[in-house]
C-alpha cells in the first residue's frame, strides 16, 4: 500500500520529482527516463508506473530555458526504450505461454489479462498501438500479443508505429504547451486529465459491455 501511495505522489508531481532529478544528474537523466518507460512498458508486473504523463512532464522540461534535455534526443531514446519494452514484453508472453490465464497472483491479475484480451479480439492488431494511449492495457497488451498467435514481424510493424505515434505526441504535447503558465502552476490537475483521457476508452468499453449484458436476449 506504501509503494501505491508513493507510485501516486510520483505522478502527481513529476515536475518537481523529475526536476530534481534532471538537477542532481543532468543528461544521466535520459537514462533514467529511459529505464521508467523500458520497465513500464516491458515487465507486465508493474502497468501501474507513469507513461503519458511522465512523457508529457518530461517534455516540459526539456522546453525549460538551459535544460540539459534535447527533446530530440530524448524523444531517439525514448522511442528505443518503448519499442524494446514492448518486445520484450511479447517474448515473455511467448514464453510462459497460455496457462497465465489460468492462473492468478499478487501482480499479475487474471482479470487484466481477460480485459486486455477481449480489447484485443475487438480491435485485432491495432490494439498494439492503441493501447499505447492507455494505462495498464498498454502494458498487457504486447503480452497477450505473444501468449496468441500473432507472429513477431506482424507485432513489430505495430510496436514501432505505437511508440513512435505514442512517444512524440505525449513528449511533444509537453514540450509545446508544458511551459504555459496555466499548466505550470495546476501541472498535478493537468496530470490528472491526462490520465482521465487516457483511461476514457476503457470506461467507455465497460459501460458498452455492461449494457450489452442487460440487453434481453431475442
Amino acid at each position: 500500500m506504501e509503494i501505491l501511495k508513493d507510485i501516486i505522489d510520483f505522478i502527481l508531481h513529476l515536475d518537481k520529482y523529475l526536476g530534481a532529478i534532471i538537477q542532481d544528474y543532468g543528461t544521466w537523466t535520459y537514462a533514467i527516463l529511459f529505464l521508467i518507460i523500458f520497465v513500464e512498458t516491458g515487465v507486465v508486473v508493474l502497468p501501474f508506473l507513469p507513461g503519458d504523463s511522465l512523457l508529457f512532464a518530461a517534455g516540459s522540461l526539456a522546453a525549460l530555458p538551459g535544460s540539459p534535455l534535447n527533446v530530440w534526443v530524448m524523444m531517439g531514446l525514448l522511442i528505443v526504450a518503448a519499442v524494446l519494452g514492448d518486445t520484450l514484453n511479447y517474448h515473455i508472453g511467448d514464453y510462459l505461454g497460455p496457462r497465465v490465464f489460468r492462473e492468478n497472483s499478487r501482480f499479475l491479475k487474471r482479470e487484466y489479462l481477460i480485459r486486455t484480451q477481449e480489447f484485443y479480439e475487438k480491435h485485432g492488431a491495432k490494439t498494439i498501438i492503441l493501447a499505447r494511449f492507455i494505462p495498464i492495457i498498454r502494458t498487457f497488451a504486447p503480452f497477450v500479443a505473444g501468449v496468441g498467435t500473432m507472429s513477431y514481424t506482424k507485432f513489430l510493424s505495430y510496436n514501432v508505429v505505437g511508440g513512435v505515434l505514442w512517444v512524440i505526441l505525449l513528449t511533444g504535447a509537453g514540450y509545446f504547451f508544458g511551459t504555459i503558465p496555466f499548466v505550470q502552476k495546476n501541472f498535478s490537475l493537468v496530470v490528472l486529465a491526462i490520465i482521465g483521457l487516457s483511461i476514457l476508452p476503457v470506461i467507455f468499453e465497460f459501460i458498452k459491455s455492461r449494457q450489452n449484458s442487460r440487453r434481453p436476449v431475442a
